[in-house]
This record gives C-alpha cells, structure tokens and sequence, in this order.
C-alpha cells in the first residue's frame, strides 16, 4: 500500500522437517538399525550349514527347529511364563492405573507411581541381579514359578502405560455420568470404565507378552535347571557359533513379536477412536 503502513506477513515457525539433510539422515539411521534384522531374516531360509554363504533358498532349518526336542521344551517354558505372568501383570496394571488415573489424592501417590516406573529406568541387568539376590535370600525355589514372579513385576509397567493413557484421554465424564444415574462404583466400572478401556487393557496385555517373551537377562539369571527359556536356549547356541538354526529361532521369534506389536497398535487406536 503506498504511502501506508506497510503490511506485515506472519511470522512462520520453524520447520524441523524442512532441516537440510534430514531425509537422509533418517534413512541412513533406519538402515543402520534394520538391516541387521533383514540379513538375518533372509540367511534363516538359507540352505548351506555355514551362515554367510548363500547357496539357495530352504525351509529345512524351520523343519529342524520344529523338530529339536530342547527347543520345544524352551519355547514351551517361555509361553507358559509369558501367558500366566501376562495375565498377571495385566490385572495389578489395571488395577494401578485406576488407583492412579482416578485416585491422585492419596497419600504416596509419588512414591507409588515412581516404584511402578522404577523398571523402565532401571538398566534390566541390575532388576535380574537384585531379583536373583532377593529370592536366594529368602530360599525361594518354586522352578517356573521364580520366573512367572519375576516377569510379572518387571512387566507391570509395560501393562500400565497404555491403561493409564487411555484413562487419561477419556477422562471422567462417562464416569460422572454414570454416578449421575445413580450406579454404584462396580456396576460403574463394569458397565462404562470396563468396555471403555478394554482395548487399552488388551495392549498392555500384548505389550507385557512380548516383553516376558523376549526377555533375557532376568530369565538368565534366575532360571535353574529344567527351566530354561528360549532366548536363554538360543544365547547357549550360540556360544557354539551362529548357525542357521539360531537365524532360523530368531526369525520366529522376530515376526511373532513384531505381530504381537502391531495387533497392541491397532488396539490402541481402537480406543482412541472410540471416543
């Protein structure tokens, strides 16, 4: 506008995606992080007895897994841990996270949230060393069931963190609603809080599967004999050397936990679009 004031433009935020060299930054990253994974997904269908020779495409080291009588019976431990100590894990969850989510005013709320978060933080190698230490200090020897106690513990937080964010979206409106009506607290839980955070529920459920599932270092240190799992059965393989045989474990183990993973993601935006 001549002889006014000129007009000013917008001021425009920054950008971060506009960052020179972010494209390809991401994509070096990404590549340094999964093709490890790729190549070893891809020599497991390999048919030479040596690893890094590539000879042509078999299932035969699938065939012998499936047939190897010891991991049966590690694959067997480490389902039977993960189901019961999921299960477990997933109701102290629920049950947390209500505590939390809907009863911030008590006292030691701190205390609580910071002693279920200590896992998540604490280097998993110091959790297996104090758990092996406190079990050995109270004459604690229950096989299976030292690891189904361990798992569980060190899963609840897993379990907590989709509930606790689903109850944080959905907030207390349904809830005072509810109270509105006249219903008591179970029949409010079972009737609106229950359906509403279910999806939530079963991905923390899926989440604490696949981290009791995978887990190492704590099965390592407090399994005993007859008790052995599968990442602690594929750790002792490969002491001997990689084989196609551990690609071919790690390859089950990768797609089962990338699935489980997937189907905790879809559930999550199933809750998130109920409301």
């Amino acid at each position: 506008m001549s002889g006014g004031t000129p007009v000013q433009r917008p001021i425009q935020g920054f950008d971060w995606r506009k960052t020179p060299g972010l494209g390809v930054a991401t994509w070096v990253f990404l590549a340094f992080l999964y093709m490890p994974l790729f190549v070893l997904v891809v020599y497991s269908f390999n048919a030479n007895n040596l690893v890094t020779i590539w000879t042509g495409f078999s299932l035969r080291w699938f065939v012998k897994v499936l047939h190897n009588p010891d991991i049966r019976d590690a694959a067997i431990n480490s389902l039977v841990i993960a189901v019961v100590a999921t299960i477990l894990s997933t109701l102290l969850a629920t049950a947390a996270a209500l505590a939390l989510e809907r009863g911030r005013n008590f006292r030691g709320f701190g205390t609580v949230n910071g002693l279920i978060s200590l896992p998540l933080v604490v280097p998993e190698v110091v959790v297996a060393i104090t758990t092996l230490i406190f079990f050995s200090s109270i004459g604690l020897n229950l096989g299976l069931g030292n690891l189904i106690i361990a798992h569980t513990v060190f899963c609840i937080p897993f379990a907590v963190l989709p509930i606790r964010a689903r109850l944080k979206d959905m907030g207390g409106a349904y809830e005072e609603a509810g109270r509105d009506l006249y219903a008591d607290e179970w029949r409010l839980f079972r009737r609106v809080t229950l359906p509403l955070i279910a999806p939530a529920i079963g991905a923390g459920g899926i989440l604490a599967f696949v981290t009791s599932l995978d887990d190492f270092l704590i099965s390592l240190m407090v399994s005993g004999p007859g008790t052995t799992t599968l990442p602690v059965y594929v750790y002792g393989m490969m002491r001997l050397g990689v084989t196609p045989e551990v690609n071919a474990i790690s390859t089950l183990l990768l797609v089962l936990s990338v699935s489980l993973v997937v189907l905790a993601l879809l559930l999550g935006r199933r809750a998130r679009s109920r409301d």
